[in-house]
């Protein structure tokens, strides 16, 4: 495979790549429903932080499906959204089968996250695999335990997906070594998107994007050692679902949804100072960060 270089995700390639734009006509559907698959009893948070940045993307709609012993705290903490309660396994997953309790939603969503903040990895990787069967061309974004089908199945997706795995996963799902994906991220993160027909956002200081097939690599460097911190991953995945749901191609989903991160960061180590400023805070810095984009020649 001939060597990818990488383009530089700045505010010039963000400038001339916009997002899409609901008219000014339309109705909260214009803008894109989007369905957060996560939590658990010990992380409700981590679905509630994803679905908030998803809507702070932009999307207009949001439905959370999430365990039913802790779909009435979520609903409460998010009244913007219809809220699902699922059943659960003994080990705080959502059970086989499930997935077919939506169904109902299934073709009326625009974009689906699954993963921030669910517990037990192979009832997880059984409900992704139920998903996919469902979802056909809704594009899906597949973050923390959601990725390990991946490395539970070799799944190689039929259609393609968006993963956002840091370092340390990416190990995990491909049985590298961390350290050498620290030193050559653009070799696996390349390798990773081809084999499994994903996009993939290989997370860091410098994250790497890589989409199969057509070649394309993205870098990006920016934010602080402040987004190191409990929730901000799910904040991501969840900017980049509400990116997705707007009608963001995948991988313009991926490539804004880091940058917005990255730039939310650095504007709240500016109030706050680098260390300190919580997950929950990012994604109300989303929107004025994309207006501001927007309104750049």
């Amino acid at each position: 495979m001939p060597p990818r270089t990488a383009q530089t995700i700045d505010d010039a390639l963000l400038a001339g790549w916009p997002l899409p734009q609901p008219d000014a006509g339309g109705d909260k559907e214009v803008r894109g429903h989007v369905l957060v698959l996560g939590g658990s009893h010990e992380m409700p948070g981590s679905v509630i932080l994803a679905a908030t940045a998803a809507m702070r993307a932009g999307a207009g709609k949001l439905t959370i499906a999430t365990g039913a012993s802790v779909a009435q705290t979520v609903a409460l903490a998010m009244p913007e959204s219809r809220v699902i309660g699922l059943p659960e396994t003994p080990d705080g997953g959502i059970i086989p089968g499930a997935a077919a309790r939506l169904d109902r939603i299934a073709d009326r969503v625009d974009a689906v996250l699954v993963g921030p903040g669910m517990q037990d990895d192979a009832a997880t990787a059984a409900l992704v695999r139920e998903l996919l069967a469902r979802l056909g061309s809704t594009p899906l974004v597949l973050d923390a335990c959601a990725m390990d089908i991946v490395a539970r199945h070799e799944e190689r997706f039929e259609v393609p997906v968006i993963v956002t795995p840091h370092a340390g996963e990416m190990a995990h799902l491909t049985g590298g070594d961390k350290r050498d994906i620290l030193a050559d991220p653009d070799r696996f993160a390349i390798s990773a998107a081809e084999r499994w027909n994903a996009v993939v956002a290989l997370k860091g200081a410098r994250t790497v994007i890589a989409t199969p097939g057509d070649g394309k690599l993205w870098q990006h460097e920016g934010g602080n050692i402040g987004l190191a911190t409990s929730g901000s991953g799910d904040t991501l995945a969840g900017i980049v679902a509400g990116l997705a749901a707007r009608g963001a191609t995948l991988a313009q989903a991926a490539c804004w949804g880091v940058a917005l991160h990255a730039r939310a960061g650095e504007r709240l180590a500016a109030r706050f100072g680098v260390l300190g400023y919580l997950a929950r805070e990012i994604p109300a810095e989303v929107p004025a960060l994309m207006e501001a984009l927007a309104r750049q020649d």
